[in-house]
């Protein structure tokens, strides 16, 4: 006995005193003795490598009892401890085998922390244990199958680690096992037949993992005390058996986002103690099942995305428990039961997205009603004032129907309501006044109706409003200055109205809240507000086609976070914005139609990046001059290996569905959504003029570059042929010369082409690509131009080609000496040449004497050269 006291106490020492004696301790101590129970907690102690609120480290003393050390529970009779509960102390580090020598322990939780690697197996030695908590870690590798050796365990949660591999059988040798929780996790494989012959088992959560398979069709046979059933989010297929009948007192039944297929089994509806149904993310084939009106104990039936079809049962209404309805995202059709409407209970009601049809029931409002969604449908009628007797609601959205009529009068008795959506339908009349009565409002969304009239002031009373659309209306006069008062206002969205007057100055002094801004296409005139402050959240800005006049103004500079800026199409003089070029997020920028003048091809001052971001670059239809701006076109390296990736979902950018006009032949085309990899140029209608530079070459993700209508020379670059995401090109109304590059044909995505109105020669090329697919138009009036499609066919002439001209391309050496050197210059030297020679031939054949004198000529000299030659032979002889 005093050896095992001297034993216990020389371990002590080692592992308190020296760092590498835990390395000689590998095997787990068996002494049945307190000491042992303190030794296996600080040799547990010493496995952490982080614990970020020095919980352990001040508390795990040896000075100190270890059962009064927080997370330890000692049992009364021997002192041993019984339980070791860390949970969320967000502990770092692995667990010790030591625990294993815990042999009292009944409970371990040491869930929410950071533990990694494997479960050491000499946990296996903890026969008592009735409840472990693993959850909420990093543990990996396979789970245990010795689990199911612990005699007394009742409940397994593993859940949210990174578990992998199959699940073995032997898991659920266990007699006494209750609750098993493994979702979330790595898992494969099929689900053990094993599982489903426990029959003590009552909770079973394995969802999130990718499980394969079918279940059992025997499945609840052995499961009589089954109350929750939860393998969601798996890979899972089949039918749902109709055995599912037998687990009588199951309550949480969760088979959703998996592949089952064929018909919901109407056998559900005997489950009289169901009160949460989630089947939705799957393949079904027919409809709701009537049966399911049978359960009247049901809380929640979702059953969104899962193809079903056919009516909304009305036997739904006998569901007089039900709190959340969400059948969204259907092919449900027929009208909405107004039954429904009478379960008191009911306080989410989500149907968007379906082909439900008719009217809206008159009494559609329940008592308890929280939120009502039936977007996306093809509801039609008026908006049923009884809606507004609602006194619970919080979220309206009846978006995207045919409703029509006015807006109910009573909507400002509405005091709860938070959201309200009722865009894309045919309402009519003016906003109600009371609309200001909605203190708790955050969401106004009324756009894409016939609204009319004002915007009425009392909108500026609510406090809490983040946004606020109502553009693609019918509403006039003046923005109302009481917007300003909306100091958390984040979304303005005015477009697509006939509003006039001036902006007014004070909406700029909300850009510390104000993310977006958008008021395009109405009748507003004056400048543009001048006092964007510093911390300045904007990230939007489009006035485009309004009547705006002045400058623009210089404090936009402010705005660090502005990814589109669109003034087109208005009145503005000025230069262009050199101080823009520097913002670090601008994606779009757009001056179109505008009258800005002055050249843009200076050098820039700065060493920052120029438009580092820009994908967007139109600036057509002013008075730009000089040449082409190179510092631009070899800086965007937003147009440079572009992709299509939503990496940042939190970036407004990817959501944006702002329309964009390209022109091509005269004709506007609209683009309905600039996509994250979409880029444009357009310089076209201004007076540039020198040559297309090489450099744009190198902008390898460009879609559609427009040059037209201005004064540009030279050659096409033969680089163009790199840009090949190119689909649309227009370089007409220049004066380019020389050959269509064949290099053009690598262009494979080019949809739509315009050289017309050049002095381009020689044959279009044919030789791949899209070029046969261009007809007359792309190249018209361009006379020396042949081969198909035109009806001009070409002539080989060796000595034509060779006279075709050559020019060098802007970066060459001598392309100052020969900027000049065109097409006219050419003409008059062929012309010039033709005219004396004329002149001389006509001379010679009608005049006689010419052959005589030149006869003369010619023998004088061939007898003086005769003559000199006999000389120079008597000489050297």
């Amino acid at each position: 006995m005093v050896n095992s006291y001297l034993f216990s106490a020389l371990a002590l020492l080692l592992v308190l005193n020296s760092n590498t004696t835990l390395l000689c301790l590998a095997t787990p101590f068996n002494i049945n003795s307190t000491n042992t129970d303190q030794i296996s907690l600080l040799a547990f102690k010493k496995t952490i490598t982080s614990d970020p609120y020095a919980i352990l480290a001040n508390n795990w003393s040896e000075n100190v009892s270890f059962c009064h050390w927080i997370g330890v529970t000692c049992g009364i009779k021997h002192q041993r401890v019984i339980s070791l509960n860390i949970s969320g102390f967000d502990l770092n580090g692995t667990l010790s085998p030591y625990l294993g020598n815990l042999t009292f322990l009944r409970y371990l939780d040491i869930s929410f922390n950071y533990f990694t690697g494997n479960i050491p197996s000499e946990l296996s030695h903890l026969y008592r244990l009735r409840e472990i908590h693993m959850g909420f870690n990093s543990f990996t590798g396979e789970i245990p199958s010795w689990f199911g050796a612990l005699p007394r365990l009742e409940l397994l949660i593993l859940r949210n680690n990174t578990f992998s591999g199959g699940i073995s059988p032997y898991l659920f040798n266990n007699s006494k096992l209750q609750t098993i929780s493994l979702s979330a996790n790595q898992l494969t494989g099929s689900i053990p037949y094993a599982l489903f012959n426990v029959y003590s088992i009552r909770d079973i959560r394995i969802a999130y993992n990718s499980l394969s398979g079918r279940l059992p069709s025997d499945m609840c046979n052995n499961l009589p005390n089954l109350k929750a059933l939860s393998l969601s989010g798996n890979q899972l297929e089949g039918q749902i058996p109709p055995n599912i009948y037998k687990c009588r007192d199951i309550e949480i039944l969760s088979l959703s986002v998996n592949h089952f297929n064929g018909k919901i089994p109407s056998e559900i509806g005997s489950l009289s103690m169901l009160r949460e149904l989630y089947l939705g993310s799957n393949d079904f084939k027919g409809g709701v099942p009537a049966e399911l009106g049978n359960l009247s104990r049901l809380e929640l039936l979702n059953i969104p995305n899962a193809s079903l079809t056919g009516p909304i049962p009305k036997q739904i209404g006998n569901c007089t428990s039900l709190e959340g309805l969400y059948l969204n995202d259907n092919y449900l059709t027929g009208p909405l039961p107004p039954n429904i409407f009478n379960i008191s209970s009911l306080s989410i009601l989500y149907l968007l997205n379906n082909k439900l049809s008719g009217s809206l029931p008159v009494d559609i409002c329940s008592q308890n009603l929280v939120w009502l969604s039936l977007r996306d449908n093809m509801f039609h009628g008026e908006i049923p004032s009884n809606l507004c007797r609602c006194s619970k609601l919080q979220g309206l959205d009846l978006s995207s129907n045919k409703l029509s009529g006015a807006l109910p009068r009573e909507i400002g008795n509405m005091t709860t309501l938070q959201y309200l959506y009722l865009r894309n339908n045919a309402l009519s009349g003016y906003i109600p006044p009371g609309i200001g009565r909605l203190n708790n409002l955050f969401g106004i969304d009324l756009a894409k109706n016939q609204l009319s009239g004002l915007i009425p002031p009392t909108i500026g009373n609510l406090p809490l409003l983040t946004f606020l659309i109502l553009h693609s209306n019918k509403l006039t006069g003046k923005i109302p200055s009481s917007i300003c008062n909306l100091t958390s206002l984040t979304y303005f969205h005015l477009s697509n109205n006939t509003l006039e007057g001036s902006i007014p100055e004070c909406l700029s002094n909300l850009s510390k809240s104000l993310t977006v801004l958008h008021l395009k296409q109405n009748n507003l005139n004056g400048p543009i507000p001048t006092t964007f402050t510093k911390g300045c959240l904007l990230e939007s800005l489009n006035l485009n086609g309004n009547k705006l006049e002045g400058a623009l103004p210089q404090s936009l500079v402010n705005c660090e976070r502005l990814q589109v800026l669109d003034i087109g199409n208005n009145g503005i003089q000025d230069t262009f914005p050199f101080w823009i070029e520097t913002l670090p997020e601008l994606r779009v920028l757009v001056l179109r139609s505008n009258r800005f003048n002055g050249t843009i091809s200076l050098s820039s001052k700065t060493k920052l990046p120029l438009f580092p971001k820009l994908q967007v670059f139109d600036i057509s239809r002013n008075a730009f001059s000089g040449s082409l701006p190179r510092a631009y076109l070899e800086s965007f390296r937003g147009m440079i290996n572009a992709k299509e990736t939503r990496t940042k979902m939190t970036n407004w950018f990817s959501y944006y569905q702002e329309t964009m006009v390209f022109v091509l032949k005269g004709v506007e085309l609209p683009i309905e959504r600039i996509l994250t990899a979409f880029t444009t140029i357009d310089l076209s209608e201004n007076k540039f003029s020198g040559s297309i530079l090489q450099s744009i070459g190198n902008l390898n993700s460009l879609r559609y570059l427009n040059l037209s209508h201005n004064n540009l020379t030279g050659n096409i670059p033969l680089s163009l042929g790199n840009v090949t995401a190119l689909e649309s090109l227009d370089l007409s109304s220049n004066k380019l010369v020389g050959q269509i590059p064949w290099q053009l044909t690598r262009l494979t995505s080019l949809s739509k082409l315009n050289l017309s109105k050049n002095y381009f020669v020689g044959q279009i090329p044919q030789s791949g690509g899209q070029f046969p697919t261009f007809d007359n138009s792309s190249y018209m009036e361009n006379s020396g131009l042949c081969g198909f499609p035109l009806t001009k066919k070409c002539k080989v002439d060796k000595s034509v080609q060779a006279s075709i001209p050559f020019l060098p391309q802007e970066g060459d050496d001598d392309s100052d000496i020969l900027d000049g050197f065109t097409w006219q210059v050419v003409l008059l030297g062929y012309g010039c040449g033709f005219i004396f020679g004329s002149i001389i031939g006509c001379f010679i054949f009608r005049y006689e004497r010419i052959k005589r004198i030149l006869g003369f000529f010619w023998g004088v000299h061939h007898k003086r050269k005769r003559s000199r030659r006999g000389n120079v032979v008597r000489r050297r002889s």
